[in-house]
């Protein structure tokens, strides 16, 4: 073999290499756009329902697709194509309508057209109390990031989704509000940790259509007490494996 032969061959290996690298990436942002994107939950807003530290996978595909499906949110188009409508319960990661550029997960309450009220800490949805079972207290700082037991309910939603809200305080602001009246082509959301959460009743706002991401399907991993994944050393000490391939909604 000659050294123009070696060079040759060289040069080809190098670029196979860059090409199933390139190939690699459009692969992967095509899966991130249309498919399926990981998400780790940066706030307490969902407890007890999701964790900080649980990485999950949110479906693109639920809810079609808009400008916000695609990076950086470029904008090419308006409104959503392949348009599918969140059911109530759902809980979805949407960009926050004051600010686009950041991500929020809440859970689905109100829908185009209804009315969303909260009284003394009960949820009514359209003039009817949404059903509100006490069933206990939680007394773990992991899940509650509270040094004491906090009571914790299950509601029911009128079309049968059923999860765990924290009542971390009592007469808090968010407990009592105003009749909110969902306009068409927004929803209305909430975090199950109602009295840590900023969601519709405040800042959030109505959140339009086009700002849904996806929906939340599955825990994938969870690791505790802020560490990083990368962090392997941790892992033994800090892995909820109970919470791995649990569902991200309930």
């Amino acid at each position: 073999m000659t050294v123009a032969e070696k060079t040759e061959k060289k040069s080809g290996g190098i670029g196979e290499v860059v090409s199933v690298i390139v190939q690699a990436l459009i692969l992967a942002l095509i899966i991130r756009t249309i498919l399926f994107q990981p998400f780790s939950i940066p706030s307490g807003s969902m407890r007890p329902t999701l964790l900080e530290g649980d990485y999950l996978f949110v479906s693109k595909f639920a809810y079609g697709y808009s400008r916000y499906s695609l990076p950086f949110g470029p904008d090419l188009f308006e409104g959503r194509i392949w348009e599918g409508e969140p059911e109530r319960g759902d809980v979805a990661v949407f960009k926050l309508p004051s600010n686009p550029r950041l991500d929020y997960i809440k859970r689905v309450i109100g829908l185009p057209g209804d009315t969303v009220q909260m009284r003394d800490g009960a949820l009514f949805l359209n003039g009817e109390p949404v059903e509100r079972e006490a069933i206990g207290t939680i007394d773990d700082v992991d899940i509650t990031e509270q040094q004491r037991p906090v009571r914790v309910y299950r509601e029911t939603l009128p079309n049968g989704v059923s999860y765990r809200t924290l009542d971390v305080t009592e007469g808090t602001v968010g407990d009592d509000t105003r009749e909110f009246v969902v306009p068409e082509g927004h929803y209305f959301v909430l975090g199950d940790n109602r009295d840590n959460s900023a969601d519709s009743r405040f800042n959030v706002g109505f959140v339009p259509a086009e700002n849904l991401v996806g929906r939340a399907n599955i825990i994938f991993f969870s690791i505790a007490g802020g560490a990083s994944p990368l962090e392997v050393w941790r892992w033994p000490a800090e892995l909820r494996l109970d919470r791995f391939f649990a569902s991200a909604a309930r």
